[in-house]
């Protein structure tokens, strides 16, 4: 095969540049990660899945059966109970009489709706200035805010300072001292930081200001990363109990964990001793092992139910946030 230059007789056409086109044997010379995992390999990961989905599924399971467990089931198993014989309501029928628990879970309930929408609100107005480089102490509130990773003034200075302000003995107390993460706060900046500034200008060329920018533009298009971080911040407020210990000393201001934590370091449940009790089908008191596990479901089952809703933003909303910025 010749090719004809102009000018110039016919060439013959030599090889490509680079040698004829490799071909590649299946299977040849490829890296770990891309070869299919062997039989021992996927029978090993199937078991380690198993063994960890076990780990986290009986001792829930575990929960929630004795929770419904007669006095002579638990007696009959020595403790906490696996295989269901009958159900019995009773131990939830006592907890939420109107009693402790009841009054505990809607002081939980205020605390969590209440500091996850001032945390949020605080988040986001932090978030966003520390965002926009030209804003003014941008530099010093950062070094200020990233410094708390390293240095907590102490259990100490923070109890003086909040005894000083008023706060003790108030559901306040439970909400200011933790209502901003630093880790949130650096993720939710991240996030703002990848918004293309050239849609920002375009929107204060229109007349738009900060404000407008904010709820207009930052937020709906940050919907993920604000969910995920709003489900922390939910999830922290209804699982603390330490603030409540340090500033709460009234008994009908404890939240779910408090009286949680005073079931377990009493030994038997408050409010549980006695022959009988005027409860619709309850006509003795229950175990106070079954009313122990009957409190941690009722701790255990808020975040069971909004965690579904937020699952899908998890990968969206942490990682756009985190890898960048």
């Amino acid at each position: 095969m010749t090719t004809q230059l102009s000018g110039v007789g016919p060439v013959p056409a030599g090889p490509p540049v680079g040698g004829p086109p490799r071909t590649r044997r299946r299977g040849a010379r490829r890296a770990p990660w891309e070869e299919p995992p062997s039989p021992v390999g996927v029978l090993g990961k199937g078991v380690m899945l198993a063994l960890l989905v076990a780990a986290v599924l009986v001792p829930l399971w575990a929960v929630l059966v004795t929770s419904l467990a007669s006095r002579d089931t638990i007696d009959a198993a020595g403790g906490m109970v696996m295989v269901p014989r009958e159900i019995d309501l009773s131990a939830y029928l006592t907890i939420f009489n109107g009693g402790q628990i009841t009054r505990a879970v809607w002081i939980s309930t205020l605390v969590t709706v209440l500091g996850t929408t001032v945390s949020l609100v605080l988040t986001v107005l932090a978030a966003y200035g520390l965002a926009r480089p030209g804003s003014v102490g941008h530099r010093g509130l950062l070094f200020f805010f990233l410094l708390t990773f390293l240095i907590f003034p102490g259990l100490v200075p923070s109890y003086l300072v909040v005894t000083g302000l008023g706060l003790k003995d108030s559901i306040w107390s439970l909400i200011l001292p933790s209502a901003i993460s630093v880790f949130n706060l650096v993720v939710v900046r991240a996030f703002f930081m990848n918004v293309p500034g050239e849609l920002l200008d375009s929107a204060r060329i229109d007349g738009a200001g900060e404000f407008r920018i904010l709820t207009r533009i930052m937020l709906p298009l940050s919907k993920a990363v604000i969910a995920v971080v709003g489900l922390f911040y939910a999830v922290g407020y209804w699982n603390a109990y330490f603030n409540s210990v340090l500033y709460i000393d009234d008994n009908d201001k404890f939240p779910i964990q408090r009286v949680l934590q005073s079931y377990i370091l009493a030994g038997q449940s408050p409010n549980v001793s006695g022959a009988s009790i005027s409860l619709p089908g309850v006509t003795a008191y229950p175990p106070t092992l079954a009313v122990k596990m009957a409190v941690v479901v009722v701790t255990v089952v808020p975040a069971v139910i909004v965690y579904p809703f937020v699952q899908r933003h998890f990968t969206k909303g942490v990682i756009t946030g985190a890898v960048k910025g």
